[in-house]
């Protein structure tokens, strides 16, 4: 159906789908938020006091800190990633337009805020960092806290700014490998330390480099993972009700015949999340005991109901 400038209606929702879209939209914005501040803890109470400095804008901040602050005392690591973060995203709106979306700019000023407010509050309540003086243990929640909110960022389709839009500005002028530009990027900045702090601190923040990459991209799979289930079945009209009603997914279905029997059965197939597999597992078991399930892991599913293919 077209309306009166000649564009498609977009269709109606029904009562129960626009609450379930606004719980969805609620959802993800508590996740995205939930990342940023971990993404910032990580950042300003271990990273930034140990100068382990593993690249991006954060890595920039922590060395240009160490020369600017003590001449310039408002000029604190947080607020120099305000100014790299805006001079960044202005440069991504002139060369990407839209493709410097909404959610990069909220990510990025958001990040460089909490940072200031955690400031004012060690500030105000005279507490020193760093906070222990244990290295390794400031290193490891450092990696584990940066390592995990960057995870929720991406899987949410979003980032904090920073080299990211470096990375987006390349991507569209050049044919260059992204991934090697930025990681050479980050290498340069994470090899400095050794000449601009020590070598303890130059070898933390290599090993964090690496550290943070393989957590990253293990975070991301493990969010992002939900189930396969194939189920061959001489009695569909028991197992289908409940994937439709009881778990709100949809199916598809083809017949089949066993090679080993010749009997005629129906497969069904149908993708769920881990919770809702164990169900289903449970609800097959009831409704067909004699039914064949197979349950594979998947590390990403695009559709709907699931991630959007954007």
């Amino acid at each position: 159906m077209k309306n009166k400038s000649g564009g498609k209606e977009k269709p109606q929702l029904s009562p129960e789908e626009r609450k379930k879209k606004i719980k969805s939209t609620v959802l993800y914005w508590i996740v995205l938020n939930f990342g940023i501040i971990l993404l910032a803890v990580g950042v300003f109470f271990f990273k930034g006091p140990n100068n382990f400095a593993t690249g991006g804008v954060s890595g920039i901040a922590i060395i240009l800190s160490r020369f600017v602050t003590p001449m310039v005392p408002f000029l604190t690591q947080s607020v120099i990633m305000l100014i790299m973060n805006s001079a960044l995203l202005l440069i991504g709106f002139i060369f990407l337009g839209k493709g410097c979306t909404f959610k990069t700019v909220y990510c990025s000023l958001m990040y460089s805020f909490e940072m200031w407010v955690f400031e004012i509050i060690l500030d105000a309540c005279n507490v020193s960092l760093p906070l222990t003086n244990q290295t390794f243990l400031e290193f490891l929640y450092a990696m584990l806290l940066t390592g995990i909110g960057s995870a929720i960022l991406f899987n949410c389709n979003a980032s904090s700014g920073g080299t990211d839009i470096i990375a987006l500005i390349i991507k569209k002028f050049t044919k260059l490998n992204i991934g090697k530009a930025l990681f050479a990027t980050d290498l340069l900045i994470a090899s400095s330390t050794f000449f601009i702090f020590d070598i303890k601190t130059g070898l933390f923040s290599i090993l964090g480099l690496f550290f943070k990459a393989f957590l990253v991209d293990s975070v991301i799979e493990s969010i992002g993972k939900s189930k396969y289930v194939t189920i061959i079945t001489a009695n569909p009209d028991k197992i289908t009700p409940f994937i439709l009603e009881g778990l709100h997914r949809s199916f598809t279905s083809h017949s089949a015949t066993g090679g080993y029997t010749g009997e005629e059965k129906t497969v069904l197939l149908t993708v769920c999340n881990r919770a809702e597999a164990l169900r289903l597992k449970i609800q097959i078991h009831k409704a067909d005991p004699t039914a064949f399930v197979i349950i594979t892991d998947t590390n990403e599913i695009l559709g709907k109901g699931f991630r959007s293919t954007l």
